[in-house]
């Protein structure tokens, strides 16, 4: 591995963004539920950061309890660093003279204790006595992190509430105290918890003052590669890889996967200049994800997590095929998945807005996230049990290829993480990370699918192309050689129409190539190769005489592997001069090259005296250039 120095906390701290008011679980838009895509980048009533918490709100009331809700992995507890960083170094919370941090997932707390021990517990070397810091309520900030992993009930008789705060009383009695306000009234609380468990809190707290965290805009997801890699070159190589993927960019919305992601590129750049052949495909970052999620879990009776798992991506699985990505209480009860051990890794309590109570609404922390899972369906090992309690959906692959190929274009993404599940490095880390078995049954069936969805698109008699750039996306997420060979091995030309090719499509466009061993013709009519940033590239002026505007040394050189191919047409693809010098190179590489077309290309007189060195060179064997 890589040797990474350990930075100082501010300096590596990416601001997330929060919503200084839930969001309607009725307003969820861009494919985005809970925490998901695109609501990180909503209006500006969003974009709130920490010196909010306690600051007055637009009606002058500051409030005492501050509730900092998220998914898991969303940046709670990161959050909570920050204000204790802050505080220390005075330049937030000024307001507090003591602020008290109760790490709830790994504190060790005694059955019966004061709030006067719980604060000699939280800082054992004090100088000050306790009962003294607690006579100066305002001046406290009590913060309890991951607040539900306490496992008490909130419902304590009122009567055997305490009032003073040297009173020893059963744990739970002490904490519905201070939640009631019976204890230190005066004093301020900020709670993290996930969505799942606010139900019980809601009825505690008074005045309470809910805070979402919603995750990276799309400015700190950059900002964020930047800060974890220092070497700039490193992390533009690095968000540029993602930024090609639509669908890692769009994941990174989550912290945690954004780290997930960094962490694995991290390892494919040592030694490399540039991630042209990582190894790591989509599925394989999201299982990591979820691997890093459930570390913490009991792993002592791995059937109750794949018995969760199948309900979760049956119920994942008829949500995709119903358009569907919000689900009812009574859904997840019905389901058997109201589980508060493994629930919240996988589902948010949508936060109601004040006044709406209509009940318990659930959604997945991202859309992708629910298309992993609904893939997942199709593969995840069942022991011959039914899937869901009503048996309503059946486990039918072909059925969901045949529907994404004649008319369901949104299933794209699930069929993507169905090849990379049943890839062999996926279903052996799904067994040793998570402890889940996945059948390798479908890989036959998704052979065939390729083989046979491009003889229908080629005319009788002509050779058969492929002519889809999802065909090789899918290969590319399954990443293995011998799939890809047998599954192109029936096709002998590719042709791709006005198709702009980000380096993601480049890289999945180089691997299957070589291993295309019948590949006898390339058609690149109206591609071009991207490199920059999608979004940058609309703000640059399209160039009618010149190359394409994002070109960057190596555009062609990447896609190197095509120039096996006998003939090789790139018609109207915009290629300029500064592309000839490797083009010419190129030429004396490749002697079984015999056919080049470049028809619509601004080459000018310099690039057309290079491409004339390489036609001159003793590698080079082309036959025909138009």
């Amino acid at each position: 591995t890589c040797p990474r120095q350990s930075p100082s906390f501010l300096s590596h701290f990416t601001t997330l963004t929060i919503s200084r008011e839930p969001q309607s679980r009725h307003g969820a838009k861009d494919g985005a539920v809970g925490t998901g895509q695109g609501r990180a980048s909503a209006g500006s009533a969003a974009a709130a950061v920490t010196t909010a918490l306690f600051e007055p709100r637009g009606d002058g009331h500051t409030p005492q309890a501050v509730v900092l809700v998220g998914a898991p992995g969303m940046g709670k507890t990161t959050m909570v660093r920050k204000v204790m960083v802050e505080w220390g170094e005075g330049t937030l919370h000024t307001q507090f003279d003591f602020v008290f941090c109760i790490d709830c997932k790994a504190i060790i707390l005694p059955m019966e204790a004061s709030v006067a021990d719980l604060v000699s517990r939280c800082c054992p070397g004090l100088r000050v006595p306790a009962g003294k810091i607690l006579d100066e309520q305002k001046k406290i900030l009590f913060i309890f992190d991951g607040f539900e992993a306490l496992g008490f009930s909130l419902v304590q008789p009122e009567a055997e509430l305490s009032s003073d705060p040297r009173e020893v009383k059963p744990l739970e009695l002490t904490l519905m105290s201070l939640l009631k306000k019976t204890l230190l009234p005066k004093a301020s609380l900020l709670i993290t918890m996930r969505p799942t468990a606010l139900g019980s809190l809601r009825q505690c707290l008074k005045g309470e003052y809910y805070v979402e965290i919603l995750g990276f805009s799309a400015a700190r997801r950059e900002e964020y590669f930047h800060r974890y890699f220092e070497n700039p070159s490193k992390a533009d190589v690095a968000f540029r890889f993602v930024r090609g993927n639509e669908i890692l960019y769009s994941l990174c919305v989550i912290p945690v996967m954004s780290w997930t992601i960094c962490t694995i590129l991290e390892q494919e750049l040592c030694g490399k200049k540039n991630l042209l052949e990582c190894s790591k495909a989509t599925t394989e970052m999201v299982i990591f994800y979820l691997s890093q999620l459930l570390k913490h879990r009991d792993r002592d009776n791995p059937q109750v997590l794949q018995q969760f798992l199948l309900q979760l991506c049956s119920l994942a699985a008829e949500g995709i095929w119903k358009h569907k990505v919000l689900f009812e209480e009574k859904e997840i009860k019905d389901c058997g998945l109201d589980q508060p051990g493994l629930l919240p890794y996988f589902l948010n309590e949508m936060i109601p807005r004040e006044g709406e109570d209509n009940g318990s609404v659930y959604a997945f922390t991202h859309l992708h996230l629910q298309e992993f899972f609904a893939a997942l369906f199709y593969v995840l090992e069942d022991d011959g049990e039914k899937v869901s309690s009503s048996g309503r959906l059946e486990k039918d692959v072909n059925k969901l290829l045949e529907s994404y190929n004649k008319s369901r274009k949104d299933l794209n993404i699930t069929v993507r993480f169905l090849f990379g599940l049943v890839s062999q490095k996926s279903i052996e880390y799904m067994d040793k990370a998570i402890g889940c078995r996945i059948s390798p049954r479908a890989r036959e069936e998704l052979l065939e699918w390729l083989q046979g969805r491009h003889r229908g698109l080629s005319h009788p008699g002509q050779a058969l192309k492929v002519s889809e750039m999802d065909t090789f996306h899918f290969l590319f997420e399954m990443n293995e050689e011998s799939f890809a060979q047998s599954a192109l091995g029936h096709f002998t030309g590719l042709d791709l129409q006005d198709t702009k090719l980000t380096l993601y499509d480049q890289m999945a466009l180089s691997f299957c190539v070589q291993h295309w061993a019948g590949l006898g013709s390339v058609t690149l009519q109206g591609c071009s190769f991207h490199w920059q940033d999608p979004e940058a590239e609309l703000d640059v002026p399209s160039l009618p005489e010149g190359g394409w505007a994002g070109e960057q040394p190596g555009q062609v050189r990447c896609a190197e592997p095509l120039f096996s191919a006998p003939s090789r047409r790139l018609r109207w693809c915009r290629l300029s001069q500064s592309c000839c010098a490797e083009l010419a190179a190129l030429l004396a590489e490749h002697p079984g090259l015999a056919q080049l077309e470049l028809a619509g290309s601004s080459l000018g007189d310099s690039g057309v005296r290079l491409l004339c060195e390489g036609l001159r060179s003793p590698g080079c064997r082309l036959r025909i250039l138009r």
